[in-house]
């Protein structure tokens, strides 16, 4: 993905997306072409398949594949950036005797500020393998 995109030199970064990091389809910032920003998204949610930590982060970019502007585009690269430097992130199945159930979730209560509506999410794992997630609006 990194060679198709021409960012295989770009420098890994350890943090997915800034907090509070505010996208909005009124953005300012210049237009550009979509055709390159929806193949770059669908390429980042194959990658969720394996990845559920990027799953919020491109849930989010996602929303601007109609009319995307460079400040989408700054986002959506910073996703591939975080990717090559957590490479070995994944996840990762295993055999074990812990049959603990462990379940996580959250909340955020009206945080998109073009339609106010939430988004919520859970995990679930038992013993360390996760066996379901889910990232809804």
């Amino acid at each position: 993905m990194l060679k198709k995109f021409k960012i295989d030199s770009c420098k890994p970064i350890g943090t997915l997306v800034e907090f509070k990091m505010n996208l909005s389809e009124l953005d300012e910032e210049e237009k550009m072409d979509a055709t390159n920003f929806k193949s770059l998204v669908v390429s980042l949610w194959y990658l969720t398949c394996i990845r559920p930590d990027i799953l919020y982060a491109t849930r989010l970019i996602s929303q601007y594949m109609e009319t995307p502007t460079t400040t989408h585009l700054k986002a959506t690269k910073q996703i591939i950036y975080y990717i090559k430097g957590t490479f070995n992130f994944g996840l990762w199945f295993s055999t074990s005797n812990d049959y603990k159930l462990v379940g996580y979730s959250d909340n955020n209560w009206a945080g998109d500020e073009d339609d106010w509506k939430s988004t919520s999410g859970f995990v679930f794992f038992i013993g360390n393998t996760t066996f379901t997630w889910m990232s809804k609006k």
